[in-house]
């Protein structure tokens, strides 16, 4: 053999060698990406063209930071992340603000969380009811396991006599029924 067919020869096989690194590189890099998003759930997947599940819809919600944060510190992010169908009765910013002083900030503690849970739970049905669904004396039973009750009164959606429904929002995991007050479950 040639020393030119050599050079040749082995800068062939230092190509091929290089290559085969890189694409073990960019396989490694897939499957740590892959398994991060496996890991962070299905709140991590990036989609700017579908429609927003209630979550994302909440996030874009100026209104809604209180319940977002809420919705964090309670580790229930990725479960309504996911398919559903789900029906939030999503309590506004305002609405928080009509509790007890520090009730908010008392619920956010982690070792609340269990409580903080159960409340945002009581705003969660598994299902896709629309406005028009929420007819007067109908009960729904919450992930929770408690019940609410809802009426209509003056034309207007009302939820345990605690709470009215102000607007009515369609996303692609179900429904958000903005609320103007927190549910309280019962003991």
């Amino acid at each position: 053999m040639k020393p030119t067919q050599l050079i040749a020869t082995g800068g062939l096989g230092l190509t091929l060698l290089l290559g085969a690194c890189n694409n073990a590189q960019n396989e490694q890099s897939a499957s740590t990406e892959t398994t991060q998003a496996t890991l962070a759930g299905q709140s991590a997947v990036q989609d700017d063209v579908s429609e927003k599940d209630v979550v994302k819809t909440a996030v874009a919600s100026p209104d809604h930071s209180t319940l977002v944060k809420a919705v964090q510190a309670a580790d229930l992010v990725n479960v309504l992340s996911n398919a559903g169908p789900f029906t939030v009765f999503a309590p506004t910013n305002a609405a928080f603000e009509k509790l007890p002083a520090g009730t908010v900030e008392e619920l956010l503690k982690p070792e609340k969380k269990a409580d903080l849970q159960d409340i945002l739970q009581y705003h969660v049905y598994v299902g896709a009811l629309k406005a028009e669904d929420l007819t007067d004396g109908r009960t729904l039973n919450e992930v929770n396991g408690g019940n609410i009750t809802i009426s209509n009164k003056d034309g207007k959606i009302v939820i345990n006599d605690a709470a009215t429904v102000v607007a009515s929002v369609k996303a692609s995991n179900g429904y958000i029924h903005v609320i103007d007050g927190v549910l309280v479950p019962k003991k």
